[in-house]
């Protein structure tokens, strides 16, 4: 099945901002998260689907390049190994780099194929996002070869390309254009070796699974990146590696959701305590605190805790903690309550206008719609 248009993934116009685009994204996540959604494959292929349109659009030169070519400029053919993705590439240097003498070819040297860069997603509580952690991971890539240390060739020698005579370009007479592009015999290095090494068969590099630390700091997002430099994939014959880029997957609170710095939840309470009052305990990531209840409390009603939310990655300013009033109805009654109940609705309907000012007003609008409707 043909891929779908990202900004329709994500339901939002192409001249979206980076705010727009995130709030979008967070909104499927929520709603489609595996952890939500255990056993249902469309919510997960739902998610997946969000998470490639969302890792495109909100990088610039990815979705300049989108934007452009559509679903071209995401070949899958740029993937490291085991799912680790290398960069997308900018496609304009694709295009137009062999031809100009762009990519490492300015000033007529060779190339180097510099490592690709590599991602991981790892996913964390919200206590882990918030508080920060030390988390070690497992990489699967392609590592600089310990037996010729990175030079591809058995004796470490290598002799220059006869080709392109050691520029790692050629130049080609097309009309009126003359065109350089990449040298076919030594692949832009500009050197050859003859004697390759026998473990890494003059790659300089071999597959192997790296052990890495990565400390998380305190306040991550959704979404947020950590780069570790040099930590990505070996590059061709020693040239640079690449990075490695840890991305942040925050699971689905039982309790809480947040929205930039601030949480949000959702507190239950008694009818009669909306009525007359009360004070209840309310869960915050660093402890119980006390929430006052003003008598006459309405459902719907929103008190703000300060300094209870999460403080900020990059500002370190402190959220707050909002906890939003759900007046619950009682349930299962007994037949005495039931009895209760009704007496003390009927202690006060004849003072209905008093008691329940909201219940009335909207009654009174009601009959006013009714009455322009037949006359």
């Amino acid at each position: 099945m043909a891929k779908r248009d990202y900004y329709e993934v994500l339901g939002v116009q192409r001249t979206a901002d980076k705010a727009t685009l995130k709030k979008a994204y967070r909104k499927l996540a929520m709603k489609h998260h595996p952890d939500r959604n255990p056993d249902d494959a469309d919510a997960q292929e739902h998610f997946k689907e969000a998470q490639e349109a969302y890792e495109i659009l909100k990088d610039d030169r990815k979705r300049a390049a989108y934007d452009q070519f559509g679903h071209a400029a995401t070949n899958p053919g740029a993937r490291g190994p085991a799912g680790f993705e290398g960069d997308v590439g900018d496609i304009f240097g694709d295009i137009f780099g062999d031809i100009f003498g762009g990519r490492g070819a300015r000033g007529g040297r060779s190339q180097q194929q510099r490592g690709s860069d590599l991602r991981f997603s790892m996913d964390l509580d919200l206590e882990e996002a918030v508080a920060g952690i030390n988390r070690e991971i497992r990489i699967p890539t392609l590592g600089q070869c310990k037996k010729c240390h990175g030079s591809g060739a058995a004796d470490g020698e290598k002799t220059s390309c006869t080709t392109c005579g050691g520029v790692g370009q050629v130049r080609m007479q097309q009309g009126i254009f003359s065109v350089q592009q990449t040298c076919p015999a030594c692949k832009g290095m500009g050197q050859v070796i003859k004697n390759p090494c026998s473990s890494c068969h003059g790659q300089g590099r071999v597959r192997e699974t790296r052990t890495l630390s990565v400390k998380i700091p305190a306040g991550v997002d959704n979404g947020d990146r950590i780069r570790l430099a040099g930590e990505g994939e070996a590059g061709m014959a020693g040239a640079t590696p690449g990075d490695l880029y840890v991305e942040v997957r925050v699971r689905p609170h039982r309790l809480f959701e947040r929205d930039g710095n601030d949480l949000y939840c959702e507190v239950p309470i008694h009818f009669t305590t909306a009525a007359l009052g009360g004070e209840l305990e309310i869960p915050t990531l660093s402890g119980q605190v006390k929430l006052k209840i003003p008598n006459e409390t309405q459902t719907g009603r929103v008190f703000r805790l300060r300094g209870k939310g999460v403080k900020s990655v990059r500002s370190h300013r402190q959220g707050d903690l909002m906890c939003k009033i759900v007046i619950e109805t009682p349930v299962r009654l007994s037949k005495e309550q039931k009895e209760l109940l009704k007496k003390f609705q009927g202690s006060y309907e004849d003072s209905n206008t008093e008691h329940n000012p909201k219940s009335s007003s909207w009654l009174d609008g009601v009959r006013e719609f009714f009455d322009r409707m037949t006359s």
